[in-house]
């Protein structure tokens, strides 16, 4: 039984089924993928990492927020998004809202002094750059972007983030406390249906800010679709989490009865690190939505056998060289991917030692383009797939350094010397003219 759901599940190629099935498929292994990462734990890890590195940074964060506020008259509005943001801890909410006004109230930079100063600027950038990896984490990408970028992104972010939101919300409460509409507001149905559309606009708003966090914090192009979707499926969790942790905090009077003036603080962590692993669940759904050839039973990333790399970096020396031949867009890891049908992690190792063997080279694009490092007639078929046959040896654990019988070696020599001779003379403009797409 338990072998025929996993076949029905995981069996077959999504493009090859049905569209109502594939849909359905795909959700099923969507749901699969998302259980499987939690148990992982790696989700879970770095929401706790960002629950820290919040605590460092909010005071901070916040401080930076009210003097860019400050300048622009809308001082007053960080309460009341405070007392939105944690409404979930119930009648603790106004409280704790409180507490951290008071923190920054009492931040004094003249005391502080230029090192205590550059240390607060720089908790808020780390808590960004954390977010920034963790997000490039789930998207497979190894590399941050170049600090020029990191660092005109963070200080966009960070000065008019601030403004527009409180300009949004300020614009919003204006209109509503407008004495016409107010009248207006007192018919019942009305006042039902504008409360409606108001609390469904605040979801749009949070859906929103997922979006554009999905779209434009990892180091990758990420579709709209794929953006939008996790971005929707963030905001509707987040809002049910809002609804369910509201409920917990009005039941879990014991906490106050255990730890006193201390639960608040525990709530307050609780409902930190939810938020940010509803961050992270929405970012892995947009991922997946953009890569289902991720969607896969296994955990982690899927091997590579010794063939499929000789398969694989041979297929991708030919779609390089191929669209740099006919003068097309450069590939990418992201076009290969999708090319192959291979996740582009698995691709980036064959990349990398072909990359290193200087049968390829890399532009310094975002993302960076693949192009063929030489006259493709002087790219020789033997020396690829050396390249990636011995892709992984270190220096101090060669094939020399294993001995083996004479009469292996000697069947070892024979196998390289039949490879060779096969390949003899054959360049990668051979293989070009020889092979048709397939």
């Amino acid at each position: 039984m338990k072998h025929a759901a996993h076949e029905a599940i995981w069996g077959g190629q999504l493009g090859a089924m049905p569209a109502g099935k594939a849909r359905m498929i795909g959700l099923a292994r969507l749901l699969l993928t998302l259980m499987r990462d939690l148990a992982y734990g790696q989700l879970t890890l770095r929401a706790t990492g960002l629950v820290y590195t919040t605590l460092l940074s909010l005071v901070p964060l916040l401080a930076l927020s009210f003097s860019v506020l400050k300048a622009f008259g809308v001082y007053s509005q960080i309460d009341p998004i405070l007392l939105n943001f944690l409404a979930p801890l119930g009648e603790k909410s106004t409280e704790a809202s409180k507490w951290v006004i008071k923190f920054i109230e009492n931040l004094n930079v003249k005391v502080l002094g230029s090192i205590g100063l550059a240390l607060l600027v720089y908790t808020v950038i780390s808590l960004m750059q954390k977010i920034e990896e963790s997000v490039n984490f789930i998207w497979h990408v190894a590399q941050l972007r170049s600090f020029a970028r990191r660092f005109s992104g963070y200080l966009s972010v960070l000065l008019a983030g601030p403004v527009l939101v409180f300009s949004v919300i300020s614009l919003s409460s204006t209109v509503m406390a407008a004495a016409p509409l107010q009248s207006f507001l007192a018919i019942e149905t009305v006042g039902s249906v504008v409360r409606v559309a108001g609390r469904a606009i605040s979801i749009c708003f949070v859906i929103g800010v997922f979006v554009f966090a999905y779209r434009f914090a990892p180091n990758a192009r990420v579709s709209l679709n794929a953006s939008l979707t996790g971005g929707i499926a963030a905001g509707l969790l987040w809002q049910g989490a809002s609804w369910a942790f509201t409920a917990f905090a009005r039941l879990s009077t014991q906490f106050a009865a255990i730890y006193s003036s201390f639960a608040i603080f525990l709530l307050f962590l609780i409902w930190l690190y939810l938020n940010w692993l509803i961050l992270l669940l929405g970012a892995s759904i947009a991922f997946y939505v953009q890569h289902p050839e991720y969607l896969t039973p296994q955990q982690g990333e899927p091997p590579l056998s010794n063939r499929m790399r000789e398969r694989i970096a041979l297929m991708l020396m030919y779609l390089v060289a191929k669209r740099y031949q006919e003068g097309g867009p450069a590939c990418t890891l992201t076009s290969l991917a999708q090319r192959l049908g291979v996740p582009g992690h698995a691709l980036q190792s064959v990349l990398v030692a072909l990359e290193r063997d200087g049968l390829l080279v890399r532009t310094g694009a975002e993302p960076p383009d693949y192009l063929p490092s030489r006259d493709i007639g002087s790219i020789a078929l033997a020396d690829l797939l050396q390249s990636v046959r011995a892709a992984g040896e270190v220096d101090f654990l060669r094939p020399e350094a294993v001995p083996v019988s004479a009469g292996l070696e000697a069947i070892l020599a024979e196998t390289n010397s039949t490879l060779e001779n096969r390949l003899r003379g054959l360049t990668l403009r051979d293989l070009l003219t020889q092979a048709s797409p397939p």
